[in-house]
């Protein structure tokens, strides 16, 4: 029997950004499909509205993976649908299933079971961040979230700084948005006045700051990130 294809479904990275986000090519897939594998069942089901559903979602099958991931569950019953020919789609809370997300798992799992997988077009905070930031986007690192703790963070920015200055390499991460404010004063206290800094907020959001510019000048910036989405850029 034909096996059926994973569909990588990006969503949203900020509310009223479905302008922003959505192709044609999405609007005529989640039409095509009746079955999800997703991290958040909640926000799945206000995108797929907000992107043009037409199937009663009363009829759809929604497999939350992030509640797999608290229960312990085995993932095999994911794939019934997909092994019996179903086209099924993966979503992401936000942005691109697998990038800085447990999706990833499904993923790996569909291959191993040769199953095709095909990712759609849509929004990554971390590939916007490096358009936005003007710094080098053919060698580039990310590292996702770096150790909560004050010295071994500040000792992890020490060798990210190193490694963009050595390599000429641009240096990506993000943080907790809750704890923004306090990354910030370790990038300013560790960092030498000559790095350049860029800092992605709400990206394709109607509220969206992009700001690229020396250590020495973001010195001298007055700015609050508690709580905003954001992705951090040293160069």
């Amino acid at each position: 029997m034909k096996k059926g294809c994973l569909f990588l479904i990006p969503v949203p990275l900020a509310p009223l950004a479905g302008a922003a986000s959505f192709t044609p090519y999405l609007s005529d897939t989640i039409n095509h499909i009746d079955e999800y594998i997703v991290e958040n069942e909640k926000t799945a089901r206000k995108f797929l509205k907000e992107a043009g559903l037409k199937t009663p979602q009363s009829n759809l099958t929604i497999h939350d993976y992030g509640k797999h991931k608290r229960e312990r569950a085995s993932i095999n019953v994911f794939f019934k649908g997909l092994l019996a020919g179903k086209d099924v789609g993966l979503m992401s809370e936000a942005g691109c299933p697998g990038i800085a997300d447990p999706g990833a798992d499904i993923i790996a799992h569909a291959h191993k079971l040769g199953i095709k997988v095909s990712p759609l077009v849509g929004p990554s905070s971390i590939m916007l961040g490096l358009m936005a930031s003007g710094f080098n986007g053919q060698s580039f690192a990310f590292h996702g979230y770096l150790p909560i703790d004050k010295e071994p963070r500040a000792k992890r920015l020490a060798q990210l700084e190193q490694d963009a200055s050595k390599k000429q390499q641009t240096q990506i991460f993000i943080e907790t948005p809750f704890r923004n404010n306090r990354m910030l004063e370790t990038i300013l206290n560790t960092c030498s006045d000559q790095r350049m800094l860029c800092i992605a907020c709400n990206l394709t959001g109607v509220d969206e700051v992009i700001i690229s510019e020396s250590i020495k000048d973001w010195k001298k910036r007055k700015i609050d990130l508690h709580k905003i989405p954001a992705i951090f850029l040293l160069f």
